[in-house]
């Protein structure tokens, strides 16, 4: 579930890094530089870049701006071809039979098994159509912090990398004690190192 659903679940980042004086051109230009490119007509197995939240097609944000207010909302998009294994497999062996029977052969050999692999490998991932995955996120500049709309832990590492490559600056994941320490004031902040876990059993 992402920013725009009735329910939805997300962690929560703090941002860390220089902010930039003319913030805003630097924002359009890194986002203009880092969206989403198409790879359905291409043989290109991955592809990640931003898009609108409201159109996962819209990449140039001609139908909404990523910006409201003090807050950037954006959609990572990553499309990617897989080749499932037990698919590769059953057509890496059925070309060595293919080949055995050919040459008439009771065994290939460990470089003619490779080969055959590769050349699978090549031949499905032309076949396969890139599968999309569209993650939201809200930065929210006032108090530097990103909501990400996602708790998978794969599309977090993709979208921390992401993140620093677009704008050069870091995501912190803000797990409870850190949240924590950004939300209570600069007073509270010693109560909360002596805080120790308790067990109700």
């Amino acid at each position: 579930m992402g920013l725009l659903s009735n329910s939805a679940t997300f962690v929560r980042y703090a941002v860390t890094g220089d902010m930039p004086a003319n913030f805003w051109d630097f924002v359009a230009e890194r986002i203009s530089r880092n969206a989403f490119r198409d790879i359905d007509d291409t043989y290109d197995e991955y592809s990640i870049g931003w898009v609108s939240v409201l159109n996962m097609f819209d990449a140039e944000f001609a139908y909404a701006s990523y910006a409201a207010g003090d807050y950037i909302a954006l959609s990572m998009r990553l499309d990617e071809r897989k080749v499932s294994a037990a698919v590769l497999k059953k057509f890496c062996l059925k070309e060595e039979e293919r080949l055995k029977k050919e040459r008439q052969i009771p065994k290939l050999g460990r470089g003619q098994r490779l080969e055959i692999k590769e050349n699978m490998q090549l031949m499905l991932m032309k076949k396969a159509v890139p599968v999309p995955a569209v993650y939201d996120l809200c930065w929210n500049l006032s108090d530097n912090t990103v909501l990400f709309f996602s708790t998978n832990a794969k599309a977090q590492a993709a979208l921390e990398e992401f993140f620093k490559e677009t704008f050069g600056l870091f995501l912190v994941l803000q797990v409870p004690y850190l949240t924590a320490a950004h939300l209570l004031p600069a007073a509270k902040e010693d109560q909360l190192a002596d805080m120790t876990a308790s067990i109700f059993v």
